[in-house]
């Protein structure tokens, strides 16, 4: 079934739905909240489980396996997860600046997959364009004839990454049309950590004071499997959600690298957080909770493309679907025994407590933050450069209203923007409720708010910017080097699938 079908197939139920909310009733989001069925534990008793590194085999290459696999989520139940190497999250890479990768995925899931690298600087062939499909080992036959354009490979797919960006916290998920929603929620991400001698030679915490952070929201049935508003469970034919949750899916519980709620134990020192919204739909706003004192602040060292030009301290960050922020937290600020609490500020019940630190050691630490971490080159538009409007609202998909950009809604063979690489354009981005933008193959500045300046949050190399409910943002772009066919995209997962993406061309 394509997609116009399926919308035509909602008309009358999603004609009648207004909408209108939008989700809107739960605190700073667009979504709507699942109950979970299964017992749950108390927060802060599972230990924070940290993804194994990827190596690569005696030929330099990495091998990934996506395959179904069963987890131990929440303690004594068993749930059925999507894995890269059949776990949740995904083995963690790490590579350098200036040393080209290859990993070769094997899917053996019952469906097909696409690969992204969010935040990567790739060819348009390795990018994971939603329709290249890897398809499934042994049942390519039922495949051929999905819709759309794309490239069709059996079992096993290599994407090459040219590593040609800066240090930087990417992450990798699928991207494939119509079903990213749900492969993503059922475990198939995970962390890829570029590193550089620019960034090697800052005094920051490093080794085991360097902690990854996925934090994502699901919700649970009552034997543990995940709970997920699928039209299709199968993720075979039929894209999309059940209409009351068109505009988003939220969980009400949290997960840091896979467990709910957990708790680890830290040095009285400065610890390297690298924290990454993994959810659908969910916005955080995270603060770090001292029992009878003041928060501890939470500095800012790097955004989405890497390394600010200065620190940032904040109270609280506010972190929406797709970005990332590298922040450094000093323990030492508190006495040993001090339990240190991550709270959710845009959250309630379950969702309102993310994980615990435990300062239980005094320790030598040599680590600190710089004045200055890098050089930001500013992006200046040019007079006469394009400026480019895009509106992300609901609007007419098929015979009713959906997820559209410019009132259209995805079409892979058309192009919304014909952007020259090299060239700075201005993106005006306008949104109905929120939207948090992710543009692929280069990063972006954000220059101004509603006509003001950036937010304290919008610094440095984003490749996802959190727009609120109707407000305009102003974003500096510039492609380079790889000319061919990128998307532009809401990573709320369910406006993702449900057509809010479009295709931007990038020509010499």
């Amino acid at each position: 079934m394509n997609r116009r079908s399926f919308l035509g197939l909602l008309g009358g139920a999603a004609a009648g739905a207004t909408l209108a909310g939008c989700g809107l009733g739960t605190a700073g989001q667009t979504g709507e909240q699942l109950v979970t069925a299964a017992r749950l534990p108390k927060p802060f008793q599972v230990p924070l489980p940290i993804p194994p590194v990827a190596r690569q085999d005696s030929a330099g290459l990495y091998r990934v396996t996506q395959r179904v696999a069963q987890a131990e989520i929440l303690p004594g139940l068993r749930t059925e997860i999507l894995g890269y190497d059949g776990i949740f999250p995904g083995p963690t890479f790490e590579t350098r600046r200036g040393r080209p990768v290859v990993v070769r995925h094997r899917n053996e899931l019952p469906v097909p997959t696409v690969v992204h690298l969010h935040g990567g600087h790739t060819p348009h062939e390795h990018d994971g364009w939603p329709l290249d499909l890897v398809l499934p080992v042994g049942n390519t036959r039922e495949w051929r004839t999905h819709h759309g354009t794309g490239t069709r490979t059996e079992g096993e797919r290599d994407y090459r990454y040219p590593m040609a960006q800066r240090a930087a916290t990417l992450w990798y998920h699928d991207h494939r049309m119509d079903f990213t929603g749900p492969a993503v929620y059922r475990g198939l991400a995970g962390f890829h950590l570029v590193r550089d001698d620019e960034e090697d030679q800052l005094p920051l915490p490093r080794d085991d004071r360097e902690l990854p952070l996925m934090i994502c929201d699901r919700a649970f049935e009552e034997d543990g499997s995940f709970a997920y508003p699928a039209l299709d469970e199968e993720m075979r034919s039929v894209p999309g959600v059940r209409n009351d949750w068109m505009e988003g899916v939220l969980g009400d519980v949290v997960l840091v690298n896979g467990a709910p709620w957990p708790v680890h134990e830290v040095d009285a020192a400065r610890y390297r957080l690298r924290l990454l919204n993994a959810s659908n739909a969910r916005r955080y706003r995270l603060e770090l909770s001292v029992p009878g004192g003041p928060n501890l602040p939470m500095t800012q060292i790097g955004s989405d493309g890497g390394l600010l030009a200065a620190p940032v301290t904040h109270q609280s960050i506010e972190l929406a679907p797709g970005e990332r922020f590298d922040v450094v937290v000093d323990f030492s600020r508190v006495l040993v025994g001090t339990e240190v609490t991550m709270v959710n500020g845009l959250g309630s019940g379950g969702t309102a407590n993310v994980l615990r630190f435990h300062v239980v050691r005094t320790a030598r630490d040599d680590s600190r933050v710089p004045d200055r971490l890098s050089e930001i080159e500013p992006l200046t538009p040019n007079p006469g450069a394009p400026t480019r409007t895009f509106r992300f609202t609901r609007g007419p998909v098929g015979d009713h209203r959906g997820w559209t950009i410019n009132g259209t809604s995805f079409a892979p063979g058309s192009s919304l923007a014909d952007s020259k690489l090299g060239e700075v354009e201005t993106w005006r981005l306008i949104t109905d409720v929120h939207h948090p933008v992710h543009v692929h193959l280069d990063p972006f500045q954000v220059l101004r708010r509603d006509g003001r300046a950036p937010g304290k949050l919008d610094g440095g190399w984003k490749d996802t910017v959190d727009i609120r409910p109707a407000e305009v943002v102003d974003i500096a772009v510039r492609f380079t080097d790889y000319a061919g066919k990128f998307v532009m995209h809401c990573h709320n997962l369910e406006h993702e699938d449900m057509a809010m993406m479009a295709t931007i061309r990038t020509v010499t």
